[in-house]
């Protein structure tokens, strides 16, 4: 079976929790287990960034789920979550935020967001988690590595 890309809908302030920690560890929400069960080593995640709508990083998942609730995401104010579904990961690409890929630029050549109508595109990306085809993760991939300044 062939790896998966997935996209992670999070806040900058949890995408800022992840890059302290070197973009070693991931979690998922409470409810999102059946999802997180389904991510496999080997699979990429892709940071897209609600509030800004960018994607920033894209990690590789490179040990299998497992549980823990010590505080590492701040969540949402007045609502915490542990994120206690986790995932150790290394970084593949990350760009500086000046370079963030702009989602709506990008959100029409997604096959993914084509299920909703054009202006409203961003509900695409409502929720944590997702898996999409392996041409909509070409084409993130490829617009985010022609944002990396040569």
């Amino acid at each position: 079976m062939s790896s998966r890309t997935w996209v992670l809908t999070g806040s900058p302030e949890n995408f800022a929790a992840t890059a302290e920690r070197g973009f070693r560890l991931i979690g998922m929400k409470e409810r999102r287990r059946a999802l997180a069960e389904q991510i496999e080593p080997g699979d990429r995640i892709v940071f897209y960034l609600t509030r800004v709508k960018v994607f920033a990083a894209i990690v590789r998942v490179t040990g299998s789920m497992f549980e823990d609730r010590a505080p590492v995401w701040p969540g949402k104010p007045g609502k915490p979550d542990p994120y206690p579904w986790r995932f150790e990961t290394e970084p593949e690409l990350v760009l500086d935020e000046a370079d963030y890929v702009d989602a709506e630029e990008l959100a029409g050549e997604l096959e993914h967001v084509r299920k909703w109508p054009a202006e409203h595109w961003t509900l695409a990306f409502q929720g944590q988690l997702r898996a999409v085809s392996d041409a909509d993760a070409r084409a993130i991939e490829r617009r985010m590595r022609s944002a990396v300044p040569a």
